[in-house]
């Protein structure tokens, strides 16, 4: 139990990073954000639990394209913004928007080859 507190603290320590100097430093905390941090946090706590390459490799192939989905939100949700959007408008379209590319990604994916 204590271990999926620490990974929990973990985690949320980095989300209050993100934040914090995002504040002071926009952009700075942008790139840290864009750093895929919390997969390779992932990657090395289920390493630990369960080494084995090949989940390793399904792992990670995974998720590159389940992150293509999730960019498009990150041009929508500023465009919508500039256009006088509410935040909170704009964000929950942005998420609409990451949630039917996700379903799209998961239909078709298979379809293409993808291993996801």
């Amino acid at each position: 139990m204590w271990q999926l507190a620490a990974k929990a603290l973990l985690s949320g320590a980095l989300i209050v990073a993100i934040a914090e100097v995002g504040k002071r430093l926009p952009t700075l905390g942008a790139l840290i954000a864009s750093l895929p941090l919390v997969s390779v946090l992932g990657m090395m706590l289920l390493w630990r639990e369960r080494p084995d390459a090949q989940n390793m490799a399904i792992h990670a192939e995974a998720t590159f394209w389940y992150v293509l989905p999730s960019l498009p939100m990150f041009l929508a949700i500023p465009a919508m913004l500039r256009h006088g959007l509410p935040f909170w408008a704009a964000l929950a379209a942005g998420c609409a928007l990451t949630v039917a590319l996700y379903l799209l990604m998961a239909h078709f994916g298979p379809r293409l080859g993808l291993r996801i």
